[in-house]
């Protein structure tokens, strides 16, 4: 049995005033693994105090001294890789594939922030004026279960580079992981005050952050829901917000696109980290005089999908993270069915001698309309609908007939025509031929997938105010 049952303040590990327990169950079994005391309004308020406190003195440091501190929260999470994977494994599910790929993403982090501040104009000059980027002040960080520890990761770097101190609200649900990130970063040994952790529920810990005055800016990574609710209440103190949100990307094969190539890769990209990513293109949008041969190709390519143990190599879909994330997608399944559309591989029910966990059939759907249900919510799970279309001007209509514009996928085999057609998409990254990522590049999304940009130079200048002296 695993306890948590302090919060990080000040630079010292402290019992936390609340008194609510929570269990931590691993979705792999459903077994309980752990309990967690969660942190209170008090809690969130001290951690506040003590960011305010160390941001006089933080915020006036120069570049050499905060990329000091990038290099030692960098070197501290790289010595516990292994036990990061380990424990996003066993608490959220996350399969070993994911697990890893996301590890080295945390790293990747701080190099990015790094190479962003290096060179960065915080001073410049408009004619007789100076002009002045300056940190905006203490900085809510509130990440989801999903990607916890990444986005931890990616938020403080970020903050850190720009000057700002940080209070970290990790997911409840994600416990583990944000302990052993409290634990690295204190052995960083960063003074006191700047980096804080306080892990609570949303509507207590996350609700204070949102609306104490001390707090200058709110970066959320959720659902859209939540995001909405959050803008609104950061409105009353005119917080600075950065919100990435949910997700319902389109996946555009063009009629040049080699399927063979395209599509089983498409199948992956849609199940990545278990369909539990914002990111995944759950919309394969194909022309209709290709469906039938589409189909086949994704059927043959799903059926091969490792669903299973998440500590398995082959693994390539794990449990859901809970019951209820388990419930939410034996729903959409359901409905895809009830609606119309057909269903080529998966369906309800949980895989074979799978059944004690969270386990969900990797399902796709061809015949899909898109104004179906499962077409247009953000499902969050291993479901792939597949679309139809005549001409390039309906794909690309269709692609953006979504509440969402988070990302895109376009595979064709002329990349200057698949770059003509990403002009004309609604979506704050779009990927050719594949699924890259790059951490100096910026990340957010149009519409309702969120306000504002994360990562690089725009995510840094999300963090910084704009001050002129005219003389």
């Amino acid at each position: 049995m695993k306890i948590v049952n302090k919060v990080y303040i000040n630079g010292e590990f402290v019992t936390p005033h609340g008194t609510e327990i929570i269990d931590l169950i691993n979705p792999s079994t459903n077994e309980k693994i752990g309990e967690v005391t969660l942190a209170d309004e008090t809690d969130a308020q001290n951690a506040i105090t003590a960011a305010k406190e160390a941001f006089k003195s933080f915020s006036q440091s120069n570049v050499a001294t905060r990329i000091s501190y990038l290099e030692k929260l960098k070197a501290a999470v790289d010595k516990r890789k292994q036990q990061s994977i380990e424990v996003m494994i066993e608490e959220y599910g996350g399969t070993l594939q994911f697990s890893t790929m996301s590890n080295e993403h945390m790293s990747q982090w701080f190099d990015s922030v790094i190479q962003a501040i290096s060179a960065y104009p915080f001073q410049q000059t408009i004619n007789s004026s100076d002009v002045s980027l300056q940190a905006v002040g203490v900085v809510g960080i509130i990440t989801p279960w999903n990607a916890n520890s990444s986005s931890i990761c990616s938020k403080v770097a970020t903050a850190i580079g720009a000057g700002c101190t940080v209070v970290v609200k990790g997911s409840e649900m994600s416990s583990l992981q944000t302990q052993l990130l409290m634990e690295s970063f204190h052995e960083a040994g960063l003074p006191k005050g700047i980096i804080n952790f306080v892990t609570g529920l949303g509507n207590v810990v996350g609700t204070t952050l949102a609306t104490h005055r001390d707090v200058a800016k709110i970066s959320f990574t959720g659902s859209t829901a939540v995001g909405k609710l959050i803008a609104k209440t950061a409105a009353d103190t005119m917080k600075r917000v950065t919100l990435e949100l949910g997700g319902k990307s389109p996946n555009l094969i063009l009629d040049d696109a080699n399927l063979e190539e395209a599509i089983p890769m498409a199948v992956f990209g849609a199940f990545m980290n278990s369909g539990q990513a914002c990111l995944a293109p759950t919309r394969l949008l194909v022309p209709e005089s290709q469906l039938e041969k589409v189909s086949e190709i994704a059927k043959a390519t799903g059926e091969k999908v490792v669903v299973g143990l998440p500590q398995h190599p082959d693994t390539a879909v794990g449990p859901m993270v809970s019951v209820k994330q388990y419930e939410r997608v034996q729903h959409y399944i359901k409905m895809g069915i009830q609606e119309g559309a057909t269903l080529l591989v998966g369906g309800e029910g949980k895989p074979q001698d799978l059944e004690q966990g969270n386990f969900v059939k990797p399902t796709i759907f061809t015949h899909v309309n898109n104004k179906m249900k499962i077409a247009q919510d953000e499902i969050f799970g291993p479901v792939l609908s597949i679309i139809a279309y005549k001409t390039e001007e309906e794909a690309i209509a269709i692609a953006n007939d979504t509440p969402y514009g988070l990302a895109a996928y376009i595979s064709s085999s002329d990349i200057q025509r698949a770059q003509k057609v990403a002009t004309k998409i609604d979506a704050g990254r779009i990927c050719i031929n594949g699924f890259s990522h790059d951490p100096m590049v910026p990340f957010g999304g149009f519409k309702q997938s969120g306000i504002g940009r994360e990562y690089g130079i725009f995510g840094l200048e999300a963090h910084l105010e704009v001050k002129a002296v005219l003389k």
